[in-house]
């Protein structure tokens, strides 16, 4: 099967220079092509969406407010379609799929409330009969660089959002597992959203680096790893735009010694291997504070044995292959080189029973105990079912080693004293914090986004800085000359 660009409302009719596999991770097989767009084609795309701008951006708020509505009922309708899409393509589990739609919807239902969202401010009588207002309007064309951790979800952080404040966008999402975008494309253009709108771009480098530098892209919104996030942030900036990138995570779990035990372990054991780790939230670092190392350890040991693991499309399993097969062997190497540096392998997951075809792209869950923050386990973003547990003596030391860490995504604390998680979530230097709640998405009405190398630009996602990311304000200072003291005669009578 060919997966190709959707561009001005249409399927694209030439012919790719380049394609790209998509695999099946649960059988290793590959499913489909995708096209691969040159300079050229993303040219067309930005024509195509800067010719559409025009129109769009004179929509009414209550017109743009109708195609969001129809599109949340489209998505709701399909959501378990677009489950099936992801599970096929990623390899994530339905269950976990489903979630993924569900805080899309979120974002989407968000993003129906635009009318109420871009109201400005007015100021009458600022000074003698001068009133000062401010409005909200469009930037113009916007590009979505999205990744394959969550195909449909992270897109609709930004699409809903860009295009009901009056943008137009050129989306390119990952390669890896293109589909989600044009079944998304689809679902907006049945529901009345005008040609050109919205265009779908698949590929590689080429097309980044093209969407970075078009002078006709105003704004770009980006999610990936660290590394790739400072290169969109510094070249899309350079290149005059606005740019929100937001980077890798290393994300710690502090688990505090009058901490429930049990609803700790549950938690590090679906934080950190739910959706085989391929989360910027995943919990990846736990934190056990002296003396809970030993029973924590021991928990989430027993709980690991139980997790069923396999082609995540069967019932019952809980935790589906890697994305791709070199992405696959990038982890098992971070386990071998955990192992090389001496920290203890608890778990190993290369031997973990797999409820799949063989030829699946497979890791199971993996637990290192006894972690130091100079093994590569620890420092480096591994986005696999890898957890590690280190090991300090304090509350103080814990909140310390949190905060040397380069990343800032997200964090949790499990405690049950409330004057330890107040003070955890004023002193940590993290975006987003959990107290007792692992992964601590925001819910669509705040905004999502982290800190230090977890965050480049100013303005995180979707919400209200998602709105304020896609318009730009324009401040009006007015005068009207009353025609009673000497202006214009428009036929009212003169005051005497």
């Amino acid at each position: 099967m060919r997966i190709t660009h959707r561009i001005g409302g249409k399927t694209w009719a030439g012919v790719g220079e380049r394609t790209g596999d998509v695999y099946d991770p649960a059988t290793g097989e590959v499913a489909s092509t995708v096209d691969f767009a040159s300079t050229a084609d993303v040219d067309e795309a930005v024509a195509a969406a800067k010719g559409a701008f025009a129109k769009w951006r004179g929509a009414s708020l209550a017109q743009r407010a109708s195609v969001m509505f129809a599109f949340r009922e489209l998505f709701n309708a399909r959501k378990d379609e677009l489950a099936a899409i992801v599970t096929a393509e990623h390899g994530k589990v339905l269950p976990d799929a489903a979630g993924e739609i569900q805080r899309a919807l979120e974002a989407v239902e968000f993003a129906c409330g635009i009318p109420n969202l871009v109201k400005g401010g007015f100021s009458e009588n600022a000074s003698t009969k001068v009133d000062v207002y401010s409005i909200l309007q469009p930037l113009g064309v916007v590009g979505v660089i999205s990744p394959f951790n969550f195909p449909a979800m992270v897109p609709l952080w930004f699409v809903p959002n860009a295009i009901a404040c009056g943008n137009t966008v050129v989306l390119k999402p990952s390669e890896k597992d293109p589909s989600a975008a044009n079944f998304i494309a689809d679902l907006f253009a049945e529901a009345g959203l005008p040609d050109g709108v919205l265009n779908v771009v698949h590929g590689d480098k080429v097309a980044v680096d093209r969407i970075l530098e078009h002078r006709d892209v105003k704004a770009v919104s980006f999610v990936g790893s660290t590394p790739i996030a400072r290169y969109v942030y510094e070249t899309g900036t350079a290149n005059g735009k606005r740019v929100q990138a937001l980077g890798g995570a290393k994300n710690h779990m502090v688990v505090l010694p009058d901490a429930d035990l049990d609803l700790a372990a549950d938690a590090a054991v679906s934080a950190g291997f739910g959706s085989a780790g391929e989360r910027c939230m995943a919990i990846s670092v736990v934190v056990a504070v002296d003396p809970v190392g030993d029973e924590l350890v021991a928990k989430i040991r027993e709980r690991i044995a139980d997790l069923h693991v396999g082609d995540g499309r069967r019932p019952g399993c809980e935790m589906g292959p890697l994305v791709t097969g070199a992405h696959r062997d990038k982890v098992v190497s971070y386990v071998e080189a955990g192992v090389a540096e001496g920290a203890s392998l608890v778990v190993d997951g290369r031997g973990h029973p797999i409820d799949g075809a063989d030829a699946g792209f497979w890791l199971g869950p993996t637990l290192f105990d006894h972690v130091g923050t100079d093994m590569s386990v620890y420092t480096d973003e591994i986005f696999g079912p890898v957890l590690s547990v280190l090991r300090v003596p304090a509350y103080d030391e814990a909140v310390e080693v949190v905060n040397d860490n380069p990343y800032g995504n997200g964090t949790a604390i499990f405690t049950n004293d409330g004057g330890a998680a107040r003070r955890f979530q004023n002193e940590v230097e993290v975006g987003m914090v959990g107290v007792n709640v692992p992964i601590p998405v925001p819910v669509a009405y705040y905004s999502f986004g982290g800190w230090k190398d977890s965050l480049f630009g100013d303005s995180h996602a979707y919400g209200p800085e998602g709105v304020h990311f896609f318009t730009r304000t324009k401040v009006v200072t007015s005068r009207w000359l009353d025609p009673s003291h000497g202006g214009v005669n428009l036929g009212f009578p003169r005051n005497t």
